[in-house]
């Protein structure tokens, strides 16, 4: 009996905790002007309980795990952010959900977000952060959503996002994984590229090579393990496997201590419209380049 009411008790503590971090957060948004305020559900085990707190604040966005179901009385107020199923970091998971936002054409630069966040085991809220877009997203330009929004479909960017966070965390067949998968202008990067192994994808059709097929998700993974860059085009088909790229960036841009995926990655977006998404093999974390200079790194959390 003592164990049943403890347990009452530390749920009820847990959603007051997280109460109190929404009620603050809601005056930190009003006093900075906030374009947004983005929630983590799963720092909450009962986000229902949350809802009059929800209603009052405007923009609000959940961001959630893929396949997390928000209540009904939640989606009439707010938008809703999905992020990989894997674990994350506090920061790690608000990077996710503003890459995507910024895709997704919900934040722009200048805005300013303010969002909560916790370690899902806690079970409750207990950071708050205020993002400016433009800073924290340092290349953040019109012609980068420009680039984005006309020749990538955001549900790609985001299939290709979460992939390479998943390949970071799980790895395949408990062995870390480095890989690299370039995103859009896929004609010209392929001019600037070329094969090392034959290309595995050839003799299929576009829907069967499709990223957004989740039937192909475990064949992506088993080539993770081969060394060169995925190519995809924009509407999400692979085009092959195994590629080297050749540009080579001005290393000046970029942050040191880099590896040389990353300086490949710079160097191929450097020189066409596309995107890369990086899965560094010795940190576990993904990083992604526009225009040849880092647009986001988000760390893999520590074990």
């Amino acid at each position: 009996m003592f164990k049943v009411s403890s347990i009452i008790s530390g749920a009820n503590t847990m959603k007051t905790i997280t109460k109190t971090m929404i009620e603050h957060a809601t005056k930190i948004a009003r006093a900075v002007k906030a374009n947004a305020f983005l929630i983590c559900v799963d720092i909450s085990t009962d986000i229902a309980s949350l809802s009059e707190e929800i209603k009052k604040n405007k923009k609000v966005i959940i961001v959630s795990r893929e396949k997390q179901e928000l209540p009904e009385d939640i989606k009439k107020y707010a938008h809703k952010l999905d992020v990989p199923n894997v674990n994350l970091t506090r920061l790690g998971k608000i990077k996710i959900a503003a890459a995507k936002g910024i895709v997704l054409g919900f934040f722009k630069k200048g805005d300013k977000i303010v969002a909560i966040s916790g370690v899902p085991k806690f079970g409750y809220a207990d950071s708050i952060f205020v993002i400016d877009v433009g800073k924290e997203f340092e290349i953040l330009t019109s012609d980068f959503i420009n680039d984005v929004l006309e020749d990538i479909q955001p549900e790609v960017f985001n299939a290709v996002l979460n992939l390479a966070c998943e390949l970071a965390a799980q790895g395949r067949e408990y062995r870390k994984v480095g890989t690299i998968f370039v995103l859009g202008d896929d004609e010209k990067v392929m001019q600037m590229s070329q094969q090392m192994i034959i290309n595995p994808f050839l003799g299929y059709t576009e829907e069967q090579l499709n990223i957004l097929n989740q039937e192909l998700e475990e064949t992506i993974k088993e080539f993770s393990a081969i060394d060169g860059a995925f190519i995809i085009k924009n509407n999400g088909v692979l085009v092959t496997a195994g590629r080297h790229l050749n540009a080579a960036p001005d290393i000046r841009d970029l942050p040191s201590g880099l590896g040389s995926r990353h300086i490949a990655a710079a160097g191929i977006t450097n020189v066409t419209k596309a995107i890369a998404f990086v899965v560094s093999e010795s940190s576990g974390n993904v990083s992604v380049f526009k225009n040849g200079k880092l647009f986001v790194t988000i760390e893999k959390p520590i074990d």
